[in-house]
């Protein structure tokens, strides 16, 4: 059984931080692959302008090109709506029941948990790996067995500091993989 890591955000834009740890995690947390499942729109966040859905899924598709251990996915589009996490998970259960999916959060998510959709059925069906964000230390209690913290280096890179960075004119190409440079260069929210 493949184990495969569920890596789900806007990715508006994605940068190298979300590559680096999708990386870190197929090299040292043995994930067969990570999918990158770029999301319509989170139920959480009233989120910033974003870019079109097809246009974040290109950009992810480009960074990632050529590492065989990456996946891009648009599957939450093809869902209900809003996606929550825990339906799109059992979906991928149901529709690729060969693999283990695991989910990848980071530690910033992790403190507010309780707020997702059927929190304790997902973290009871569901692997979760906690990536590391500053200042973010809430434990994991130890009855949650499936739930654990991964000692992933550090990025504290988000793709709102790309986008403010970009509406400022800033220089920042060493933040974005090249293949999608040319493609934000326009962005401006």
């Amino acid at each position: 059984m493949k184990r495969v890591g569920i890596f789900s955000g806007s990715f508006n834009p994605v940068h190298i931080g979300h590559l680096a740890l999708a990386n870190w995690l197929c090299e040292y947390e043995n994930l067969s692959e990570v999918w990158f499942l770029v999301t319509p729109r989170s139920p959480l966040k009233q989120e910033h302008p974003m870019m079109d859905f097809s246009h974040r899924c290109e950009m992810v598709k480009a960074a990632v090109a050529g590492y065989p251990r990456f996946r891009v996915s648009d599957f939450e589009q093809h869902l209900p709506q809003p996606p929550y996490t825990i339906h799109t998970l059992r979906a991928l259960k149901e529709n690729f029941p060969e693999h283990l999916f695991h989910l990848i959060v980071g530690a910033d998510n992790w403190e507010i948990m309780e707020q997702w959709k059927d929190m304790p059925s997902l973290i009871e069906e569901f692997p979760v790996l906690i990536y590391p964000r500053p200042g973010y230390n809430r434990p994991v209690p130890p009855h949650q067995t499936g739930v654990r913290r991964v000692d992933a280096p550090l990025l504290d890179i988000s793709s709102s500091f790309i986008r403010r960075a970009l509406a400022e004119g800033r220089d920042i190409r060493f933040f974005l993989p090249e293949a999608v440079r040319g493609m934000v260069n326009n962005l401006r929210v």
